[in-house]
């Protein structure tokens, strides 16, 4: 499997981790009751800062893992796999991985510079696939 690959296993993983670090929160605040059902009515409660930031890095993450699964799909279709194109793909995951705590957190501009080191990898990869 080249190195591409699998980070984009790892990174599907992740994404995995972060639902239930998200649902582990939420549950806590809005109870099982709530969650178990079928969410026909709006909750009682709200969530916490903490739910709603989980939440949306977990959003993110799905927004960013397409991009980075075309880049990462394609560099193996195309047996272009690179040191740089491998770079990449540990560069994404490792920008993922360090985006959780940081949208958690509230770290700014962190967060958004986090974010953009993975954009700018898996760009760097789909170009690479074209030259």
């Amino acid at each position: 499997m080249t190195p591409e690959l699998t980070a984009l296993v790892l990174a599907a993983l992740l994404q995995m981790v972060q639902l239930v670090l998200y649902a582990a929160v939420a549950n806590r605040d809005l109870g099982p009751g709530y969650t178990m059902s079928a969410r026909d009515r709006p909750p009682s409660r709200s969530l916490s800062t903490l739910a709603g930031r989980l939440g949306r890095a977990h959003d993110n993450h799905i927004e960013g893992l397409l991009l980075f699964a075309v880049a990462a799909l394609v560099v193996a279709v195309a047996d272009r796999s690179t040191a740089l194109t491998a770079a990449c793909a540990w560069t994404y995951l490792a920008a993922r991985v360090l985006y959780i705590p940081a949208y958690a957190l509230g770290w700014r501009p962190g967060r958004s510079l986090i974010w953009g080191v993975g954009w700018i990898a898996t760009g760097v990869m789909l170009v690479t696939v074209l030259l």
